[in-house]
C-alpha cells in the first residue's frame, strides 16, 4: 500500500445525508438560486466551460478487502464538474467505471487516462462524455475498478469486489461514504443533485449492470453497451468451455498494472482454482458473476445496446438481461445493431449522441423531452438502415416448430410437419472441423455434419428472439458435444462483421463532440460500415455438452447407444430471410470456432429425425411460415 492510502484508514466517518441532495429532491433548474442549466429545444445547452471545469481525484474506502491484506480497498475516481458548481449549481453525474484506464484503455482509439504534468489530476480524459456533457451541466466520473490504475486491491473478474466498486462512489455522492483527496482532506459532494447515470462498453457495461442490481439508491439510469450479464455465458455455453483454461485469472492479470501483477498473483491463483475449468459446469463461482438473477433489485432505468453479430460478448447477454428487465417492468430501451463488438458512437454516431443526450437529460435533469414515449427498440436491419419497434422480440412473434426431414442423396429438408416414419441419420464428430466446412456446400454429403435446407422462400420470413434446437439422438460414447448453426443461403450485400473491424472501417477524418481544453479535445475518427456481398450468412449458432443436457450445474454421462433429448438455445437474433433464399440448419458435434477446447470423444451420433426440430421465433408464426413456403 502507498503512503496516502494508509493514512485514510483511520477515523473515517460517514457523512450525514444533509451533505448532498437526496435522490428526487433536487428542485427544478428554474427554482435554483445562482447558476442553472439552460434547456432549449428539449435538451440542455452547452453554457458552462470545459477548460475551466473543476477537476478532482478522490478516494473512498470500500466495504471489501479483495487482496486479503487485512485492510479495506481504496477506490479511486476522477471527477470533472462545471466551475459553476462552486457557486451553487447542482448537477447529476455520468459515471464510467472501468478496469481498463491504464492498460487496455477505452474507445476505438484506445485512449488512456493521462496526468501529463504530474499534479495528480487528469489532463486527458478518455471518451467524449466529459467534453460533451460537462458544458451541458453534468459532472463526469471515471472510476478505477478495484485493483486497477489508482485503486488498491486486486481485480476479481466480475467477482464481488469488482461488482461493488462503483457503488462506493455512488454512496459518497449520496452522503453514505467519505471521500478524501490526495492530501487526506474530506471532500463532500455538495454540488450533486442526487441522480447518477452509469455508462460503459464491455467490462464497463457489466460494471454498470452489476451496480444496478445492488439496488443502490441514487443510481437513476444505466447504459450498458455490449456488456456481459452472465459471466458464465462469457466463458462457457451449456457446459462447453468457450474461452481458454484460466481465462478469468488471465483477464484479471491483463487489467492489473504491470507493477502490481506479482502482488496480485495469489488472488488470480484463487480465481483459477475456483473457476471449474475441469468440468465447464455452473457453480457458486459463476452465480456470484450473474446479474440477470438480481434484476428484481434494479431501481434504475436501462438503455441497452448490443451488436447482434458480437462474437466477443455474444448476444445472449443482452437477451437474458432484456427478458428479465421486461419481466420486472423496468423502464427500458434497446438498440440492436448489425455490427460485432462495436460502440454505437462508432456505428451510428450522430443519432446515438442525440439519443444519449436526451436520455440523460430526461433521467438525470428531469427534462420532459418525450423520449420514453417513443418506440422502445431501434434495430439495424442492414447497413445503416434502421427500424423502430414497440418491443423486442417484435410483437406478433410466435414460436414455430420446423422439423428436420431426411435427405435423398444430399441435404435433408425442413418442414412444418414431422416425418411420419422413423428415420435416422448418422454423422461422426470431428473436433478439427472448421466452421466454413460446416456451412459451405450444404447440398454435398459430408461425414461430419448433417445439413437441412428449406426450398427457396416465396416470401420474406422474419425471426425475432431466441431459436431453440430440439434433437433426439444417441452417441456411441459416454459424452459428446452438439453444435447447431442457422444459415441464410442466398446472395446479398451484408455488414461484414466477420472481417477485420467487426463491421466498421475507421477513417482518417475526425469530427468533434463537445468542448476542448489545451490537453483534451472531443474529436474522434469517423467510421463507415464495412459491407460485402456474400452467398451465405451465418445467422446464429449454439452448442451443448451432452452431459449437461439436464442441467448446466451437473453432468450426466450418456449410456452409449441410448436415445436422449438434447434441447439447447441458439444465440438470439432478429433476421429477415429474403424471398429466393434458403434456410439451412447444420448439425455437428464439436464446434471448435465456438469452443476453446477440442472434444476428445470423437463420437458417432445417430439423429432420430421424427423427434428432431428447430423452434424458430417467427414474426407471424405458422401463418407467416406457410406464406414463405416452409
Amino acid at each position: 500500500m502507498g503512503r496516502i492510502s494508509r493514512i485514510w484508514r483511520v477515523g473515517l466517518a460517514v457523512l450525514p445525508m444533509a451533505a448532498v441532495a437526496v435522490l428526487g429532491a433536487a428542485p427544478p433548474a428554474s427554482a435554483q438560486r445562482g447558476p442553472s442549466i439552460v434547456v432549449r429545444d428539449g435538451v440542455t445547452q452547452p453554457v458552462f466551460g470545459y477548460a475551466d471545469a473543476i477537476r478532482e481525484r478522490l478516494f473512498v474506502t470500500s466495504t471489501f478487502d479483495s487482496d486479503s491484506d487485512g485492510q479495506r480497498d481504496i477506490i479511486a475516481f476522477d471527477v470533472m464538474r462545471p466551475k459553476a458548481t462552486a457557486d451553487g449549481l447542482k448537477v447529476p453525474v455520468i459515471m464510467d467505471a472501468s478496469p481498463y484506464y491504464s492498460t487496455v484503455c477505452r474507445g476505438n482509439e484506445s485512449e488512456c487516462k493521462a496526468d501529463l504534468d504530474g499534479d495528480g489530476l487528469l489532463d486527458r480524459w478518455p471518451l467524449f462524455y466529459d467534453n460533451y456533457f460537462v458544458p451541458r451541466g453534468y459532472a463526469v466520473i471515471l472510476l478505477d475498478m478495484v485493483g486497477t490504475n489508482n485503486s488498491t486491491g486486486c481485480p476479481t473478474t466480475n467477482g464481488t469486489p469488482d461488482n461493488l466498486s462503483a457503488k462506493q462512489a455512488i454512496d459518497w455522492l449520496n452522503g453514505r461514504n467519505v471521500a478524501r483527496n490526495a492530501a487526506g482532506q474530506v471532500v463532500r459532494a455538495d454540488w450533486h443533485n442526487g441522480r447518477t447515470g452509469m455508462i460503459g462498453k464491455s467490462y464497463d457495461g457489466s460494471l454498470a449492470m452489476a451496480t444496478a442490481v445492488t439496488g443502490v439508491k441514487g443510481l437513476t439510469t444505466i447504459v450498458p453497451i455490449s456488456g456481459p450479464a452472465e459471466y458464465y455465458d462469457y466463458t462457457r455455453s451449456n457446459g462447453v468451455i468457450t474461452r481458454g483454461n484460466s481465462y478469468v485469472s488471465s483477464l484479471a492479470n491483463t487489467v492489473t498494472n504491470p507493477a502490481r501483477r506479482d502482488y496480485c498473483k495469489p488472488v488470480r491463483d484463487a480465481l483459477g482454482a475456483a473457476d471449474g475449468d475441469e468440468t465447464g459446469d455452473y457453480s457458486a463461482f459463476w452465480s456470484e458473476r450473474s446479474y440477470v438473477k438480481n434484476v428484481d433489485k434494479i431501481k434504475s432505468s436501462v438503455l441497452l445496446y448490443h451488436g447482434l453479430n458480437d462474437d466477443n460478448v455474444r448476444p445472449d447477454h443482452f437477451s437474458k438481461f432484456w427478458y428479465a428487465l421486461a419481466e420486472h417492468k423496468v423502464p427500458r430501451k434497446l438498440w440492436l445493431s448489425q455490427e460485432g463488438h462495436v460502440d454505437p458512437f462508432d456505428s451510428r454516431r450522430t443519432v446515438w449522441v442525440d439519443t444519449l443526450h436526451r436520455w440523460f437529460d430526461f433521467w438525470l435533469h428531469q427534462v420532459r423531452n418525450g423520449i420514453m414515449d417513443e418506440p422502445r427498440v431501434d434495430l439495424e436491419r442492414s447497413a445503416d438502415v434502421w427500424e423502430t419497434h414497440a418491443d423486442w422480440p417484435i410483437p406478433g412473434t410466435r414460436e414455430t416448430e420446423v422439423f428436420l426431414q431426411p435427405g435423398t442423396g444430399g441435404a435433408g429438408g425442413l418442414d412444418l410437419a414431422p416425418v411420419r416414419e422413423a428415420s435416422t441419420e448418422t454423422f461422426a464428430d470431428d473436433p478439427a472441423q472448421r466452421q466454413d466446412a460446416m456451412i459451405n456446400n450444404p447440398d454435398t454429403v459430408q461425414p461430419n455434419r448433417l445439413a437441412y435446407l428449406s426450398e427457396p422462400l416465396r416470401a420474406p420470413l422474419h425471426i425475432s428472439g431466441t431459436p431453440v434446437v430440439e434433437l433426439r439422438a444417441a452417441a456411441d460414447k459416454t459424452d459428446t458435444n452438439f453444435g447447431a448453426i442457422l444459415v441464410d443461403y442466398g446472395t446479398a450485400e451484408r455488414v461484414a462483421h466477420r472481417a477485420s473491424g467487426e463491421g466498421i472501417i475507421t477513417l482518417a477524418t475526425e469530427d468533434c463532440w463537445g468542448e476542448n481544453s489545451p490537453t483534451d479535445n472531443g474529436c474522434y475518427k469517423q467510421t463507415q460500415k464495412r459491407v460485402a456481398t456474400a452467398d451465405l450468412e451465418l445467422v446464429t449458432k449454439g452448442i451443448l455438452d451432452a452431459q449437461n443436457r439436464k442441467s448446466i450445474r451437473t453432468a450426466s454421462p450418456l449410456v452409449p447407444g441410448k436415445l436422449y433429448d438434447f434441447d439447447f438455445p441458439l444465440l438470439p437474433e432478429d433476421y429477415v430471410f429474403q424471398p429466393g433464399h434458403r434456410i439451412g440448419v447444420i448439425i455437428v458435434g464439436s464446434y471448435p470456432q465456438y469452443s476453446s477446447q477440442a472434444d476428445p470423444n470423437r463420437a458417432t451420433i445417430d439423429l432420430a429425425l421424427k423427434n428432431s426440430r428447430i423452434v424458430l421465433p417467427i414474426v407471424g408464426g405458422t401463418r407467416a411460415a406457410h406464406a414463405a413456403g416452409l
